[in-house]
């Protein structure tokens, strides 16, 4: 996430991190450019995601990333939100995943 924030902020774009205080201890986030929110829990970091975004889109990562995704997901099908979600999948990262999705849902 710092190559996209960074250069987010080189385009004058706004840039917004909400950190869970667990990433602040052995300093897991980095140098932060925009404005930075510290929170207490990853749970809290989902709400305010959720209630300070427009859309959501999954980036290629690990499993906090699909934890991040399933949860936005999830909350949509509970009607907690209904605000667009996607997945950039770059050279095919995300194919196993969206055949098991299209397999869940048959």
């Amino acid at each position: 996430m710092g190559c996209v924030s960074t250069a987010v902020a080189q385009h004058e774009r706004q840039v917004l991190g909400i950190i869970p205080s667990a990433f602040t201890v052995n300093n897991l986030v980095g140098e932060t450019c925009g404005k930075e929110i510290k929170v207490a829990t990853m749970q809290e970091r989902l709400v305010m995601m959720m209630e300070l975004s427009d859309a959501f889109i999954a980036l290629p990562g690990g499993f906090g990333t699909l934890e991040e995704l399933f949860q936005m997901i999830s909350w949509a099908q509970l009607s907690i939100h209904n605000k667009p979600i996607g997945v950039l999948n770059i050279n095919g990262f995300f194919n196993g995943l969206l055949s098991f999705v299209d397999h869940a849902v048959k």
